[in-house]
Parts: C-alpha cells; structure tokens; sequence
C-alpha cells in the first residue's frame, strides 16, 4: 500500500489561516502571547527587507554606469 503523498502547503498559507482564527477563543494571555510571537515575525521580516535591499543597491552600484 502507498502512503499518501505530503501535502505541500503554500506559501503564506499559515498566516492567511491564523487571520481567519476565532479570537474570541483565545484567553487575554494567550492573546498577548499571539501579539508578541507577531511583532517578533514582523522584525524578522523588516529585517529581511534591510538585508534585500542593502543587496540591490550593491547590485545597483556593481551595474550602473558611471556619470
């Protein structure tokens, strides 16, 4: 018998999914907890941007024409 493939999930799924959550549900701590683990993911991607974007201007400067 085969075993089922992995469904792969797509890209931003999980957060699309962890919007759509009943927070209504969740209890004030847990909520803090939800707000905390979610400004520590948006510094992680402010970081990423500031890393993209030291990348491109390094590029911008290696190709761009003098003058």
């Amino acid at each position: 018998m085969e075993e089922p493939a992995e469904v792969r999930i797509a890209r931003g799924q999980r957060l699309t999914e962890a919007m759509r959550e009943d927070l209504e549900l969740y209890g004030v701590g847990e909520l803090e907890e939800r707000i905390e683990a979610l400004e520590t993911e948006i510094a992680r991607c402010r970081a990423q941007i500031e890393k993209k974007g030291a990348v491109r201007a390094q590029a911008d400067a290696l190709f761009s024409r003098p003058g």
